[in-house]
């Protein structure tokens, strides 16, 4: 059994490492989860120790076979437990990430197997990450950002990024969410802001590049 804190580092490094960023560095694990570089330092070690990472200063940090198994195993719970209280107990999506950072922890043989089959096997959790098989097996992750679109073209949101509450909270205010279709009318070169339209809501709408760099879609 491992630790809260344990399972954590192995879910920031399985993230980074999904994310294809190359080089996982101490630096780079301690901005994902807002620890002191120091402490990041010994528990690399710690869990280097353990077997469940690999560390060379040259190439970075990677989880070995059983770390990376632990890191699906709780990144598999996080993402069903948000789907499940998204579609079954009706929390939004904006509040789903943190209660399942506490579920995500609850060891049961077959808890995440009984999960997924209750929810129909679903491939995305409400922010459109993939959920992983038991087998690490796993959807495509989408990578286009909004602000790669041309201006002119219509495309799909199909994930987000920036999962914070106040994101989550500001794209409902938009009516956006999973699945909702935007038009990118113009770039503005100046800040590199956009004006968009939201589905078939003709009034304009200006965000940031901020805001259309933590939003995936799909043309």
């Amino acid at each position: 059994m491992h630790t809260f804190s344990e399972e954590n580092y192995l879910k920031a490094i399985y993230n980074l490492y999904k994310q294809g960023t190359g080089k996982i560095t101490p630096t780079a694990i301690s901005e994902a989860l807002g620890n002191n570089p120091a402490s990041v330092v010994d528990m690399i070690k710690k869990l280097t120790e353990k077997q469940l990472l690999e560390y060379e200063k040259s190439k970075g940090v990677k989880l070995t076979p059983a770390g990376m198994n632990v890191a699906i195993s709780v990144v598999r719970k996080h993402r069903l437990w948000e789907a499940f209280l998204l579609d079954k107990l009706g929390y939004g999506w904006d509040e789903v990430h943190d209660i399942a950072e506490q579920l995500e922890h609850v060891h049961h043989p077959q808890l995440a197997d009984r999960l997924d089959k209750f929810l129909g096997f679903p491939q995305y959790d409400p922010h459109g990450d993939p959920i992983p098989k038991a087998n690490g097996d796993s959807a495509v992750t989408y990578k286009t950002l909004l602000a790669e679109i041309a201006e002119g073209k219509t495309c799909k949101v199909v994930a987000v990024k920036d999962t914070s509450a106040a994101f989550l909270q500001y794209l409902k205010k938009l009516d956006i969410g999973i699945g909702t279709r935007i038009t990118l009318t113009e770039k503005i070169s100046f800040d590199s802001s956009m004006i968009i339209t939201v589905g078939n809501n003709k009034q304009a709408t200006t965000v940031s590049k901020v805001f259309a760099e933590n939003l995936l879609v799909q043309e």
